[in-house]
């Protein structure tokens, strides 16, 4: 898993100019349906002649990686298209299916149910503490924030585009539109940004190269995400769960806040009163005790 961090734009890696002698020029040739792979090596013909890219080292490699890309592209598409012909046939089936009148009731007030409880308060939070999303998935520690971006099959480090900074983020790959891009709910710690510049070019994509992970550190380390991104759906914050297997790494004052924390969430739950609702009570009955000359019983206590 690789950490990444903003930078000042002094640290970054300065650029090589870009070509005074680049320049456009038109490319004119027709394709025939019947000899794709003739309409290829003119392509390869033309760029050999008007650049210096047969002139590279990693020429065949980058080459591959390219046309990869392209096939995976075109198998993932046809692949979708094939699951939504086959999830079309089968809503047909069952639309031609005659339902029972109070079945289709059922059905109705569980998809309504459904549809406003979304609509009135909190998700729950995934394994992860956070939420499952179209295009990518996050989770969280109190400590810091993992987003795991699914990218296609074989992508290598150089084609990923990453940018991040305290509050913002960008992922996606060279040559098209983010695959993310947006603020988050809080800031993150400077310092492991600067650290985390260092690893962008190199360990972006995971060990199955189907996904970006990266792994950010929170500025405020006593506090749960309600979101990831502003704007998009909120979570519970008190169904998340600390790892327990991780309060043994932290120091003793900050395990004790987790801790109660953890207690506290758990009663409230239950309907039961939280640690400092039982402190006060504690307080109280030592108090009456105390005193038994006076009387409380028709006292209202807060």
């Amino acid at each position: 898993m690789a950490i990444l961090s903003e930078y000042e734009e002094d640290h970054k890696k300065p650029m090589p100019p870009p070509s005074t002698s680049s320049s456009k020029k038109p490319f004119n040739a027709a394709f025939d349906s019947s000899n794709p792979l003739g309409f290829l090596e003119k392509v390869f013909e033309f760029v050999a002649r008007e650049s210096d890219l047969f002139k590279s080292d990693s020429l065949v490699n980058d080459v591959n990686a390219v046309i990869r890309m392209v096939k995976d592209k075109v198998e993932t598409e046809e692949k979708k298209k094939k699951e939504v012909k086959k999830v079309e046939k089968k809503i047909t089936q069952e639309a031609l299916k005659p339902t029972p009148p109070a079945i289709k009731e059922e059905v109705k007030k569980e998809s309504d149910s459904k549809v406003e409880e979304e609509k009135k308060g909190p998700r729950a939070p995934n394994k992860g503490n956070g939420l499952d999303m179209d295009n990518y998935t996050w989770g969280q520690s109190l400590q810091e924030v993992n987003i795991t971006v699914p990218v296609p099959p074989g992508t290598k480090s150089r084609f990923i585009v990453c940018e991040i900074k305290k509050n913002h983020i960008k992922v996606g790959l060279k040559g098209q539109p983010p695959i993310l891009e947006f603020q988050f709910f809080s800031l993150l710690y400077l310092e492991s940004l600067i650290v985390i510049s260092c690893l962008i070019n190199y360990p972006l994509i995971a060990e199955d190269q189907k996904s970006v992970s990266i792994m950010l550190t929170k500025q405020n380390q006593m506090e749960w995400w309600k979101y990831l991104v502003k704007g998009e759906p909120e979570i519970d914050t008190q169904k998340a769960e600390p790892e327990s297997s991780k309060l043994s790494d932290l120091d003793p004052e900050t395990r004790s806040t987790v801790e109660k924390m953890m207690f506290d969430q758990r009663q409230k739950q239950m309907g039961r009163p939280t640690s400092d609702e039982m402190q006060k009570q504690d307080l109280l009955k030592k108090f009456m005790s105390e005193h038994p000359e006076m009387d409380f019983s028709g006292a209202k206590i807060n």
